[in-house]
């Protein structure tokens, strides 16, 4: 103890000594400035996703030769608080199927089946005939999943006959088990066009079941009685992307994952670019009326998520992000989407935060105040 007070009084003495403080008041200033509060509102940027480290989280497999290539463009659906995946894989025989994965927290996968889930019924037929996009030669590519009731409804890109829409659907409880005994598959895009990125709404709105086929130059969306179709009906459909502008997302795409139902509105992820910079493919959001999906209520005027990582600038196709599964799970929006078609990855937000940012962005900010001096 004697030491110690010692050591303190030692570094005690080259403390410098305090001045004396003056008797003497400052003068103070005679006149009083009055200012109101100022409302105005914090600039914030553009609320993002952000990437998850465990990225990728799925990659191909060399030993699985369906998938030796490339494994991308992931469907995504909660069930039972687990996150089932269907994700493109694409293989040494260059066909491009249908790979299952699942994950209990939604960025981590649990169990991969070893076999693909699904290929399309025609792909022999066109192999060697029609080149299709994302490095396969055909086959089926880019699905979304919509659960309505006991079912599981899948759209997709089928390369049987052309890029056309195809529609698949199979009984929850055969997903499951993993019991592959898909419906016999339907084009519902017409014949000699190119058509991909239609999604099915997860409920009937005004009694009806909903496709929403387009976004540009305006949101079309298909009402029917029932997910039937006959053989040889089909939707009509029109697409343009834009004219070119300075908007990031001049050049729109399509729609992303399955629309995702919020108390704000249906929240529907989208792929856009711009004109001036094609080489890079970026996802925005935006929210739809909920009895009228064909209104636009609010729309992010910056990109959520883009290309950065290195998992997105190195693979087949550098510079791509393309979202086609969604879920909440635990307050999170949690996007899944294909990086430089190579790779499955996740981003994530808080859901309550994400949907302010993207509302606020449409609204006027307040006006500051003028300072007011009283003499």
């Amino acid at each position: 103890m004697f030491l110690k007070n010692k050591i303190k009084s030692f570094f005690k003495s080259f403390r410098p000594k305090k001045k004396k403080e003056t008797k003497k008041k400052m003068l103070q200033v005679k006149k009083k400035v009055r200012v109101k509060k100022i409302q105005t509102r914090k600039k914030r940027r553009e609320k993002s996703v952000k990437k998850t480290i465990n990225n990728p989280i799925i990659a191909p497999k060399e030993e699985n030769f369906w998938e030796s290539w490339q494994t991308f463009n992931p469907a995504a659906i909660l069930i039972q608080n687990k996150v089932h995946f269907l994700y493109r894989a694409i293989g040494n025989d260059g066909i491009s199927r249908f790979g299952y994965a699942n994950s209990k927290n939604g960025f981590e996968i649990d169990e991969r089946h070893p076999f693909p889930a699904y290929q399309d019924s025609g792909f022999r037929r066109e192999y060697g005939y029609y080149s299709a996009s994302g490095g396969s030669w055909s086959g089926c590519e880019d699905p979304r999943m919509t659960q309505i009731d006991d079912k599981i409804y899948v759209t997709y890109t089928s390369c049987n006959g052309g890029l056309r829409v195809g529609l698949l659907s199979i009984k929850v409880s055969d997903f499951l088990n993993k019991e592959w005994n898909w419906s016999q598959p339907k084009l519902i895009s017409p014949p000699g066009e190119i058509h991909k990125n239609w999604v099915i709404f997860p409920e009937k709105i005004n009694g009806k079941y909903a496709i929403l086929h387009s976004i540009s130059p305006k949101i079309l969306i298909a009402y029917r009685d029932s997910l039937d179709f006959k053989e040889g009906e089909c939707i009509q459909s029109y697409y343009h992307p834009g004219e070119s502008s300075e908007k990031w997302d001049s050049y729109l795409r399509g729609p992303g994952p399955t629309p995702i139902k919020t108390k704000q509105g249906w929240l529907l992820f989208y792929h856009a670019m711009n004109h001036q910079d094609m080489g890079k493919y970026k996802i925005g959001a935006m929210l739809l009326d909920l009895k009228d999906p064909t209104k636009i209520l609010h729309s992010s005027q910056k990109p959520i998520l883009e290309p950065s990582e290195y998992y997105e600038m190195n693979g087949y196709k550098p510079g791509v992000v393309y979202a086609l599964g969604a879920v909440i799970k635990d307050n999170k929006i949690i996007l899944y989407y294909g990086s430089a078609d190579s790779y499955v990855c996740a981003a994530y937000a808080n859901l309550e935060e994400f949907l302010e940012e993207l509302i606020k962005k449409t609204k006027k900010p307040l006006k500051k105040k003028i300072l007011e001096t009283k003499k």
